[in-house]
């Protein structure tokens, strides 16, 4: 699994933490950025499940000749 996959669920889940504190305390920035933090923590994930599908192309391409690139 790659680390992307893990890390980005971090991220957003910091930033809904974020995002409520912003809200709670009244302060609009803190609560954007929570948000923000919450945008690419969902990225990072997708971008780590798109690069384990190339990579399990290219493993089944290669009959599992292929190392983990982390």
């Amino acid at each position: 699994m790659d680390k992307d996959r893990v890390e980005g669920p971090v991220k957003e889940g910091v930033g809904k933490v974020q995002e409520g504190w912003g809200r709670v305390t009244d302060q609009p920035d803190t609560q954007a950025e929570g948000q923000e933090k919450q945008a690419e923590g969902k990225l990072q994930e997708g971008w780590g499940e798109t690069k384990d599908a190339a990579r399990n192309v290219v493993r089944d391409a290669t009959d599992g000749d292929v190392e983990d690139g982390d």
